[in-house]
């Protein structure tokens, strides 16, 4: 991981140019699409479907988004996969700092000079770090308060999940997915989009679909359209299982969703009489299907596991 102060980091001559506007004078504000696709142009960059790269080129949607993360004066943000810095802009006049992750070392590199032309009076407060979001498993203080980005289709859920785990001082997460993503977030039980992501992230936070967003605010132009999830953080069920033999039971669930639990959790519990055993005794009915549970009964079976037989296979 490689973490760089705006400070400290000077970039070639193409990419400085490109933090600028027509005339060579600085810019200031956001980033509009005649300057992003001038800033691709001047970097030489082709967005790349392995990255996940669709750039933002509407202010009034980056605006939109800071102003639903709720973030102010006394949040430190991680943005993961800030690309030519849209978000990052509107984002760093309002917080005290951000974590801009980037997985593209073009990217990596240009976004200090991009801030440093558009937004010179807040270059201070942003830090970049050249890495892989899903193998990023600490930051330097500032510890972040709050998760706020434009999140690659093809990892978002892994993302959101893994920095709610590894990063507790997190108290909110806005991130923009694919709607489809979003929905299945937000999902509630009973609902046709509920599934694992839902449980999952209400094991950590309380989330809600904050809004949608057309696909025409970006640039290459995707094929889905997008949406905004809100998580606020709350304390875990209560219960005596580990989150790891929870999510392990809620992933058995699910592996096989048109089975009743009885038989879908047969292997996770040894058998589907083991299984039958542990539901009785977290007061579920063994020919309930995952979708009708809600992630503090999942915690109540998994508890119930541990003290029917043991741990659950694959512990």
């Amino acid at each position: 991981m490689a973490a760089t102060r705006v400070a400290e980091m000077s970039e070639a001559d193409a990419t400085a140019t490109a933090a600028r506007g027509s005339g060579g004078q600085p810019c200031s504000g956001l980033l509009g699409r005649s300057q992003v696709r001038e800033l691709a142009t001047r970097l030489r960059l082709r967005p790349t479907k392995q990255w996940g790269q669709n750039f933002v080129v509407d202010a009034n949607t980056v605006r939109r988004i800071v102003r639903l993360a709720g973030v102010g004066p006394e949040d430190c943000v991680v943005e993961v996969g800030p690309g030519l810095g849209s978000l990052t802009l509107a984002l760093l006049p309002e917080v005290a700092h951000v974590w801009a992750i980037e997985v593209d070392p073009v990217l990596a590199r240009a976004l200090p000079d991009t801030v440093a032309g558009h937004q010179p009076a807040w270059a201070d407060r942003l830090t970049t770090v050249h890495a892989d979001a899903l193998a990023v498993t600490e930051l330097p203080d500032p510890q972040p308060t709050a998760l706020v980005a434009n999140l690659p289709y093809n990892v978002s859920v892994p993302v959101v999940l893994s920095f709610l785990e590894r990063f507790p001082t997190l108290e909110r997460v806005l991130v923009m997915v694919q709607l489809e993503v979003a929905e299945r977030l937000a999902a509630k039980p009973g609902s046709r989009t509920f599934g694992v992501p839902s449980l999952k992230a209400a094991w950590y936070a309380q989330v809600r679909l904050a809004g949608t967003v057309p696909r025409s605010v970006f640039w290459p132009v995707p094929n889905v359209d997008s949406g905004l999830v809100a998580l606020t953080r709350r304390d875990p069920p209560v219960t005596t299982a580990r989150r790891e033999d929870v999510f392990r039971c809620v992933d058995a669930a699910f592996a096989q969703r048109r089975k009743t639990l009885r038989a879908a959790l047969a292997g996770w519990a040894g058998s589907a009489a083991g299984a039958e055993v542990t539901l009785r005794a977290a007061g579920v009915d063994p020919s309930a299907r995952g979708e009708q549970l809600d992630i503090s009964t999942f915690s109540a079976i998994a508890a119930a596991r541990t003290t029917v037989g043991g741990r659950p296979h694959g512990s």
